[in-house]
């Protein structure tokens, strides 16, 4: 695990994919906000998270309350409300790193992949966001139900990319922090074969009949 520990606010952290992660880095002795628009519902969440390491290592705040308290930010709501969410806090973002878990998938047809104009949605919010913030992709492809387990150990690794290579290098610590291995896979207009991986995920999952398809990066010790 890591050696510094972080404040991480999980913005969509009431979700399947974003209470995981928190779980997760809660367990390693992060200090894990759990982010939502409904204050309240992220209490909730917190609560019960707490509950499952009999601890008080969570607590839940509104999106921007936890943005502004966090070093780290943790992006893990649908494509669909990407934009909209951050748009919610960009303000208090300067200086920080944010991790976007994003997938463009667009309903009915998830198992197609559906690239927006810009090829990556993370790399799309990096240039809304600007320089002053340092935008990495990752965590894309992982079991969300797997992640809920904190004991388990998910056969999967992530595929971090960023513009800034330290950034990367956070965002592959925390990845070993939640049990998975994070391979950097360079900058961020990279992100886009993560992106588009979750479709085909989805798709071998249907086809096989199983819940959890991932993927391996062969050849490294």
């Amino acid at each position: 695990m890591s050696a510094e520990k972080r404040t991480i606010c999980v913005v969509g952290g009431t979700g399947a994919e974003g209470s995981g992660l928190a779980l997760r880095w809660a367990k390693a002795g992060h200090r894990v906000i759990i982010g939502s628009r409904d204050g309240a519902k992220a209490k909730a969440a917190a609560d019960e998270l707490n509950a499952r390491l009999g601890g008080q290592a969570l607590r839940g705040a509104a999106s921007a309350s936890g943005v502004e308290a966090a070093d780290v930010v943790v992006l893990t709501v649908p494509f669909a409300a990407q934009i909209a969410t951050v748009e919610g806090f960009k303000d208090k973002l300067n200086g920080k790193i944010l991790v976007d878990v994003t997938v463009p998938l667009v309903p009915p047809k998830v198992a197609r992949v559906q690239l927006p104009a810009s090829d990556s949605c993370v790399v799309a919010l990096q240039a809304l966001l600007g320089d002053g913030v340092r935008v990495v992709s990752a965590f894309q492809n992982v079991s969300a139900h797997k992640l809920k387990d904190p004991d388990y150990q998910i056969d999967c690794d992530v595929l971090v990319t960023g513009d800034d290579k330290e950034a990367r290098a956070v965002a592959i610590a925390l990845a070993a922090d939640a049990g998975l291995r994070g391979i950097d896979a360079g900058p961020l207009a990279n992100s886009v074969v993560a992106e588009a991986l979750t479709s085909a995920l989805i798709h071998i999952n249907r086809t096989y009949k199983i819940p959890d398809a991932g993927i391996r990066i062969t050849g490294l010790p």
